[in-house]
C-alpha cells in the first residue's frame, strides 16, 4: 500500500514581531528598522498597540487584510534580550515557533532589499540569538531588511551605522520599503512564507 504523501503544511504568521530598542533616543534608527515595520502594520490593519508588562513589550491584536487574525509585538527589553518578551507571548498563547514572523535590520542587505526565510542562524544579530534562544530553535520565519553597511568596515564604524538615523535622502526610500514588508506580511498571511518569499526575496524597492 502506498503511503498518501502529505504536503507539507501552510507556514501562517500568527504573531509578527519587530526588533528594536526602546527610548526615544533608538527611534527611526536603522537598528530600530523593526519597530517602524510593527508601527507601519499597525496603521495598516489599524491594530492599536498598547504596553503590555507581561508581555514586556508593545503589544496589539486584531484583524489583519484578508481577515486573518494577527498578533503584532514590539519588544521593550532591549534589542539583546528580545526573546524574553516574545517567549512571554508565545507561552501565554501557546504558539509554536513556526507561526512567529520576526523582523529584524540586516546590514549585509543593502537599503532596498528584503530577505524573507523559513528559518536560519542569527547571523550575529543580538536580537536574533536572544530570540533563538527563547523559542529553544531556529526554525521560525524571519524577514530582514536591508540597512545597508557603512563605507568603512571597522567595528566602530559599524556600531555608529547601525545606531544612526537615515539620512533625508534615504528616508523617502525607508517609506516605501516599509510598505513592500506591509505587502510582504499580508502575502504571508494569505498565502503562505514559502509562496511569499518569492515575491519579497525578488524585488528590490527603489525610488521612482
Amino acid at each position: 500500500m502506498t503511503e498518501a504523501i502529505t504536503k507539507p503544511s501552510l507556514v501562517i504568521p500568527q504573531l509578527i514581531v519587530g526588533l528594536g530598542n526602546p527610548e526615544p533616543k533608538y527611534d527611526q534608527t536603522r537598528h530600530n528598522i523593526g519597530f517602524a515595520a510593527i508601527d507601519a502594520l499597525s496603521r495598516s490593519w489599524q491594530i492599536p498597540l498598547a504596553e503590555n508588562r507581561k508581555f514586556q513589550g508593545e503589544y496589539g491584536e486584531g484583524v489583519a487584510a484578508g481577515g486573518r487574525k494577527v498578533r503584532l509585538l514590539k519588544p521593550l527589553t532591549y534589542m539583546n534580550l528580545s526573546g524574553q518578551s516574545i517567549q512571554a507571548v508565545t507561552s501565554w498563547y501557546k504558539l509554536p515557533p513556526e507561526s512567529v514572523l520576526v523582523i529584524y535590520d540586516d546590514m549585509d542587505l543593502p537599503l532596498g532589499k528584503t530577505r524573507l526565510r523559513l528559518s536560519g542562524s542569527a547571523g550575529g544579530h543580538n536580537g536574533m540569538k536572544s530570540t533563538i534562544s527563547h523559542l529553544n530553535t531556529q526554525n521560525f520565519p524571519r524577514l530582514r531588511i536591508g540597512i545597508g553597511k557603512p563605507n568603512h568596515g571597522d567595528n566602530s564604524e559599524s556600531i555608529s551605522h547601525v545606531l544612526g538615523k537615515f539620512s533625508a535622502a534615504e528616508t523617502p526610500l525607508i517609506s516605501l520599503v516599509l510598505q513592500f514588508v506591509v505587502e510582504c506580511a499580508e502575502f504571508s498571511l494569505k498565502q503562505g512564507v514559502e509562496k511569499a518569499m518569492n515575491r519579497c526575496n525578488s524585488r528590490t524597492v527603489e525610488v521612482a
